[in-house]
C-alpha cells in the first residue's frame, strides 16, 4: 500500500469531514445558504467549521511538501511516516478544535506543520 498516497486522500477528506461535524444532526440546516448559515453558529459547529477552513489551508502546504519530497528523491518511507504523521496530528487537531481544548490544538497544530516543514526540509538536503 503506498501510505503517501492515502495520507494525501485523507488530508484531501479532512475539510469536508469537518463540514460534516458542523452540519450533523441540525434540523435547521439551510442547505441553500451554507455558508451563511455556518457564519451564524456558535460552540462546537462553529470550532467545526473554523477546523474546515484551516485545514482546506493546511492542504496545499502538505501537498507540495509532499511532491517536492518525491521529486526530490526521498526515501520514501520516510515521507511515508512524515504523511501518516501529518494526518494523525490534522486528525487528533481537530478534535481538539470541536472539544474545544485550545493549547493542545496548537501543540498538535504545531506537530502537523512541523512534518509539512520536515518533506520541504528533506526535499532541499536531497537536491
Amino acid at each position: 500500500m503506498n501510505w503517501t498516497y492515502l495520507s494525501l486522500l485523507i488530508a484531501g477528506i479532512l475539510p469536508v469531514a469537518c463540514a460534516g461535524i458542523a452540519k450533523i444532526g441540525f434540523k435547521n440546516y439551510d442547505n441553500h445558504n451554507p455558508r451563511a448559515w455556518l457564519a451564524k453558529q456558535t460552540g462546537f459547529r462553529a470550532r467545526a467549521n473554523a477546523a474546515q477552513s484551516n485545514s482546506f489551508e493546511a492542504f496545499p502546504f502538505f501537498v507540495a511538501g509532499v511532491l517536492l519530497a518525491i521529486l526530490a528523491g526521498v526515501d520514501h518511507a520516510r515521507i511515508d511516516a512524515l504523511g501518516i504523521a501529518f494526518v494523525v496530528a490534522r486528525i487528533i487537531y481537530i478534535a481538539c478544535y470541536v472539544a474545544d481544548k485550545a493549547t493542545l490544538r496548537s501543540i498538535v497544530w504545531s506537530v502537523g506543520y512541523g512534518c509539512n516543514v520536515a518533506l520541504f526540509v528533506l526535499a532541499i538536503m536531497r537536491s
